[in-house]
């Protein structure tokens, strides 16, 4: 998501895949000052990956770690707005239900959806 609460670059999985384990292709090659997530995204992995880039990885560490990392509050608020963009994409009853047979059609109506998100 950039800033604005916009899709920068979006990857299809199965839905036995968990998304921690795409989230190193999904923030190598950008260029961002942070990149925020929530505490599923918490590992030596991602942090990693987030910070090749030259971000700073503001995710919360697991409640069961021993030792918890630091992360800017204030920046973390701004999570929202990514899941505000998943929620008005969601609206469109194809994304919402999956509805498509092939993946490649699925994926083209996910960014149809939110380049329609995007002009609003």
């Amino acid at each position: 998501m950039s800033g604005l609460g916009l899709a920068v670059r979006l990857h299809l999985t199965g839905g036995q895949v968990a998304d921690v384990t795409q989230a190193g292709r999904l923030v190598a090659g950008t260029s961002s000052s942070a990149v925020i997530a929530d505490r599923g995204y918490d590992s030596a992995a991602v942090v990693a990956a987030v910070e090749a880039t030259g971000a700073e990885a503001v995710i919360p560490t697991q409640k069961t770690r021993r030792v918890q990392r630091p992360y800017d509050r204030s920046l973390y608020r701004g999570r929202g707005v990514g899941e505000n963009f998943w929620a008005r994409v969601k609206q469109y009853r194809r994304v919402a239900t999956r509805y498509d047979k092939t993946d490649e059609s699925f994926l083209g109506f996910v960014h149809l959806a939110s380049i329609m998100v995007a002009l609003r």
